[in-house]
């Protein structure tokens, strides 16, 4: 995730033109990030057909960021391991969703992180929002709640993943499926956290595709009954840990003054991680050390590539390194 070094640059240019005296190092930098001999998508690659998704616990996690820091130290950068203690462990398991009626069918899905097992058959009730579902609170005791939800934005759409399960558990259900949130499907489920809360009974939460909540939106507003059978195998673990990289180049006058770029070196369990956020913090690490491979002279300032572990807690990690 580089949005601060792009609102950096977007600030930079409403304060002043570029500095004329910046231009020949500028002009390094962009030769030596377009010629053919520099690596960067290939490293990028690498990483990502290598170590696979880096999930949260995973020795694939461990790995990666293992290779990361030699490849850096290789490079010679000054990096910094960083220990990250206390993080939740959790474990997607086996997973299956199945209509029994008014059809057999097999449904994709996806378990949403932090979400419990359990093995649920009951008969759906299909809501719109959180006021449909409270406002019919007594049709949905003893239900799996299905949320078809029509993507807006996504901070807008989101509150039905994170708090989904939480709402239905306090109506009695038995279950939380949330339809993707995502304005486009090919019959693609998409995972994302979700959240429990004190004194609510947890109840298992996955997400389906767009094309099955609109289809049991349907069968729902004809009066079909619509029984499914989910399978959730998800478990949480204790505690483990892992760590963050930072990578650097001290500065000459100002070493004290930190110019930070960065991303998450973690992923979801179910893809690679190649554009969340593999590329991120790949970018990162490669704008640092395309100032290095370009023979400028030492930067006035320090400049440090920041791999962040732990995608949730990122943002409030960030502003920790500086």
């Amino acid at each position: 995730m580089l949005w601060l070094v792009a609102l950096s640059f977007v600030c930079f240019s409403w304060a002043a033109p570029f500095p004329a005296n910046y231009k020949e190092a500028a002009d390094k930098i962009i030769a030596a990030s377009t010629s053919e001999s520099y690596l960067t998508f290939d490293n990028y690659e690498y990483m990502c057909d290598t170590f696979g998704p880096r999930f949260v616990g995973s020795d694939n996690l461990e790995n990666a960021l293992s290779w990361v820091s030699d490849f850096l130290t290789s490079e010679g950068l000054k990096v910094t391991k960083e220990p990250v203690p206390n993080i939740t462990h959790w474990v997607r398991g086996d997973e299956s969703l199945d209509m029994i009626s008014p059809r057999k069918a097999k449904m994709a899905l996806l378990g949403l992180g932090t979400s419990v097992g359990g093995d649920v058959t009951a008969e759906v009730i299909v809501v719109s929002s959180f006021d449909d579902l409270h406002k019919n609170a007594e049709k949905a005791k003893g239900k799996i709640v299905v949320y078809n939800v029509p993507f807006v934005t996504y901070s807008e759409t989101v509150q039905y993943r994170s708090s989904g399960a939480i709402e239905a558990a306090k109506v009695g259900a038995v279950a939380s499926l949330v339809r993707s949130i995502t304005p486009f499907s090919l019959y693609t489920p998409h995972t994302g956290i979700q959240h429990y809360k004190d004194g609510v009974a947890k109840i298992p939460a996955a997400a389906i595709t767009v094309e099955d909540a609109e289809m049991m939106d349907r069968m729902y507003k004809r009066g079909q009954r619509i029984v499914l059978h989910l399978v959730m195998k998800a478990q949480s673990f204790p505690d483990t840990k892992s760590w963050n990289i930072l990578a650097e180049i001290p500065g000459k006058v100002s070493p004290q003054e930190v110019v930070v770029m960065g991303g998450h070196s973690d992923s979801w369990d179910v893809g690679q991680g190649a554009i969340d956020d593999g590329g991120g913090f790949f970018s990162a690490v490669h704008a640092v050390l395309l100032i290095k491979e370009g023979k400028l002279p030492q930067p006035r300032r320090t400049i440090r590539a920041v791999l962040l572990f732990l995608f949730f807690s990122f943002l409030f990690s960030f502003l920790s390194l500086f």
